[in-house]
């Protein structure tokens, strides 16, 4: 009976720990992508520095509730002001084209068009499957190491941090929050920053893709 006590005693303590380190684990992650990346977030459009690049990261048109997705609108709306305010030349759109029937990348560049954005103006990334992805294949595939971010605060600051890990000096414009961000959504993203911190430096993740370098500019838009 004693030595039951005795393992259960162990079995507690080491669960404890381990949810005690897990709690820890989750609360420096994000303080770190909360802290570090603050003064590079822009929300006016009149302070934001000039890049020749806007990196659009890419979401689905349609929200998992039904209807139309806000964050997707607003991020390509954001894109659309930098564009025609002069804050970036380029839109590099980042997203998953993972099946036949899911292509991020070119429903949004379909829209940007609806927009006015001329189509010289607008590059698509197939291979950002995720945000790690998009930011890294900026800067090994398309030859980046200074672009702005475009999407929702809370992404834009993970985003920010890898790139900042990496060697990239980005910026990034916050679209506004909308209203799709749900529990599930935080929670996510909660989630999403721990891996991304463990990712950078410890890990040391790579994009899934590589690929030919495409000069944006020069290099016909694909």
């Amino acid at each position: 009976m004693g030595g039951r006590l005795t393992r259960l005693k162990v079995v507690t303590g080491l669960f404890a720990v381990a949810v005690i380190g897990l709690i820890s684990l989750i609360a420096i992650a994000n303080w770190l992508v909360n802290t570090r990346t603050s003064s590079r977030l822009y929300t006016d459009i009149e302070s934001i520095p000039y890049n020749k690049v806007g990196v659009l990261l890419g979401t689905s048109k349609y929200a998992r509730e039904g209807g139309y997705n806000d964050h997707y609108a607003l991020r390509l709306k954001a894109a659309y002001r930098l564009y025609t305010r002069g804050k970036i030349e380029y839109i590099l759109i980042s997203g998953d084209n993972g099946t036949p029937y899911y292509d991020e990348p070119s429903t949004i560049r379909k829209d940007l068009l609806k927009m006015g954005i001329p189509p010289e103006k607008i590059y698509r990334d197939y291979a950002g499957f995720r945000t790690l992805d998009s930011v890294l294949r900026a800067k090994f595939v398309f030859g980046l190491n200074e672009f702005t971010i475009i999407s929702q605060t809370y992404h834009n600051k993970r985003a920010l941090y890898i790139a900042q890990n990496r060697d990239i000096n980005a910026i990034a414009f916050n679209a506004g929050d909308g209203t799709n961000s749900d529990l599930n959504n935080k929670a996510r993203e909660v989630l999403a920053r721990v891996l991304a911190v463990l990712e950078v430096h410890w890990l040391n993740t790579g994009p899934k893709y590589l690929g030919p370098m495409i000069d944006i500019g020069n290099t016909p838009p694909t």
